[in-house]
């Protein structure tokens, strides 16, 4: 059996578990950094393609919103076109938030990738992104409702 899922898991979970530590003060909890982040990097992104992009169901997406919506980290405004459309945007607040955020990533990265040179760095990177692609198929697959065949 391929250790490989189980190490990329354990990272995972050891820095989502740090981050929840270290955001807990600015009243950011369960993951909702990576909400806020996306929504900086992308201003006026639809709930549903930020799911999307950070792999998650909607309604987790918009559990996850409404409570950076509640704190004031985020804001929801309609559509020019689609009134029905609400587009995000981080507030002040978020933005602030976002460069603490920003230079906690850059300390982790630096950490996890101790030792490693820059070649190996690219290496690990083009591995995980081709692995990134093959989950996404089935994430796709299981997300319309689909059964995988083990």
């Amino acid at each position: 059996m391929s250790e490989i899922l189980r190490e990329i898991g354990m990272i995972a979970r050891a820095l989502n578990s740090i981050s929840n530590i270290e955001f807990k003060e600015y009243n950011l909890t369960k993951g909702q950094y990576l909400y806020l982040v996306r929504i900086y990097e992308s201003p006026g992104i639809i709930q549903e393609k930020l799911a999307e992009m950070i792999k998650v169901d909607r309604t987790s997406a918009a559990r996850a919103i409404k409570k950076l919506e509640i704190n004031g980290f985020i804001d929801k405004k309609e559509d020019e076109v689609n009134k029905k459309i609400k587009r995000l945007f981080p507030t002040e607040k978020g933005k602030k938030v976002y460069n603490f955020i920003i230079s906690e990533h850059i300390y982790s990265n630096s950490i996890a990738l101790k030792g490693f040179s820059e070649k190996e760095e690219k290496t690990i990177l083009n591995l995980l992104r081709r692995m990134r692609k093959n989950v996404e198929k089935d994430w796709e697959f299981v997300k319309k409702g689909n059964k995988r065949n083990y």
